[in-house]
């Protein structure tokens, strides 16, 4: 088993750290890609993965030299392979679901940024947990999907678990440093025995914060995924406009910082910057600011428990003003009830409510289904669902298929209105 490589602050006498990208091409990829670049010094890029974009990973082959490069697409795969043995590149391309989970347990890897979309990334999240990895978690649906099962694996493997979610790395970095080994076996402290009170998860609000609730179903997916604060991908742009974004994140809340739902309040914060707060019994409130730009948790995950340069300037509070804060409404996002009724049923009610959303958007975006319509399709399938304790991941992931098969189902149905 491969224990991840010790930082100190004299990096550059130490023998490089090797970086495992999953996702390379999306927007956290790219950003991680960015950071690297800065630190050539301390990081080597051994491996990029993707689902099925030949070409920006071509590039990306080009530029970074990876060892190793894997596309889940076969197809894609091909062309890749081709244009790279054609341009004379070193680089190694692979193909399939098990090669991605290979190249994230590789020896020569200390480090794994987790940033595939959705749940196709937990079982190479996973695999880079079981070959104990510093693991940077970008992949919320992974935790969300397993949830103790992911923690347990964790603890048994000896794996650091950094957050890099922009509101669980906030959190992260506003606990007292007792809490910052996640899930390590051992006897860890209760959120009321070390003195918090709650957690307060900041949300944007997305696009549809104050449009009138009557014009929601009208909406296109452009204008979903016009975030007014963050660039992302398509898919969670649009849970970032339905909210379901942040249900998830209060579901992966609970599970990484072991706190009762009860526990986590989601506050609207339309600047995105502050990116997350925790409140103690005291009445303290510690909050961590920043540009609403994954760099700076991108940089935190990498060089922690150093700091590291980002690439971002220094934040202007003047330059800023004032910071609002709201309470969501539930009847604009009723994506945040369901992902509450969810964590707090518990049992397999998190798989049915992350793979229903991941249909529904897949829909929604390819114009099937209206907007309203996705949160509809969820609450439907939680309503049809029975409820198992997953004691595996086998168990997981015959129960996301299971409810993927009834989401499209309800999909069809909706569309043929």
């Amino acid at each position: 088993m491969v224990e991840p490589v010790a930082q100190s602050t004299s990096s550059q006498s130490q023998e490089k750290i090797g970086i495992t990208i999953l996702g390379s091409t999306g927007s956290i990829g790219e950003s991680t890609l960015d950071v690297l670049s800065r630190h050539t010094d301390r990081f080597h890029i051994v491996a990029l993965t993707a689902n099925s974009n030949s070409k920006k990973l071509f590039q990306q082959i080009q530029h970074y030299r990876p060892q190793y490069a894997v596309l889940c697409d076969s197809a894609a795969a091909a062309v890749l392979r081709a244009e790279v043995k054609t341009a004379g590149l070193p680089t190694e391309v692979l193909e399939g679901v098990q090669s991605i989970c290979d190249v994230a347990a590789l020896e020569s890897v200390g480090y794994v940024m987790a940033a595939i979309v959705g749940g196709a990334g937990l079982l190479p999240t996973l695999a880079a947990v079981d070959a104990g990895k510093r693991i940077l978690l970008a992949n919320k649906e992974a935790l969300v999907m397993s949830g103790n099962l992911f923690m347990q694996a964790v603890a048994d493997s000896g794996a650091e678990l950094l957050p890099i979610d922009s509101e669980h790395n906030a959190i992260f970095q506003c606990m007292p440093a007792v809490t910052q080994r996640l899930g390590e076996q051992k006897s860890v402290q209760s959120l009321t025995q070390l003195g918090i009170a709650r957690i307060l998860l900041t949300g944007s609000g997305g696009p549809f914060r104050q449009t009138p609730i009557e014009e929601l179903a009208s909406v296109t997916p452009n204008q979903a995924c016009a975030h007014p604060n963050w660039s992302m991908g398509r898919k969670i742009s649009v849970d970032s406009a339905t909210m379901m974004n942040k249900g998830l994140e209060l579901i992966e809340a609970c599970w990484l910082f072991d706190a009762r739902p009860d526990q986590v309040e989601v506050v609207l914060h339309p600047q995105s910057v502050v990116h997350s707060m925790v409140e103690y019994v005291d009445g303290s409130v510690v909050a961590q600011l920043g540009h609403p730009d994954m760099r700076t948790p991108i940089a935190y995950g990498l060089g922690w428990p150093d700091r590291i340069e980002s690439g971002l300037p220094l934040l202007d509070l003047i330059k800023m003003g004032s910071l609002h804060f709201e309470e969501p409404n539930l009847a604009r996002f009723p994506a945040l009830r369901l992902s509450r009724e969810a964590i707090e049923l518990g049992k397999s009610a998190s798989i049915v409510l992350n793979a229903a959303n991941e249909v529904a958007v897949a829909a929604f975006l390819n114009e099937q289904i209206r907007f309203t319509a996705i949160t509809e399709v969820i609450e439907r399938v939680l309503a049809s669902s029975e409820w198992i304790l997953p004691d595996s991941i086998d168990t997981v992931l015959a129960v996301d298929e299971d409810t993927r098969r009834r989401a499209a189902e309800l999909v069809a149905a909706l569309a043929r209105r």
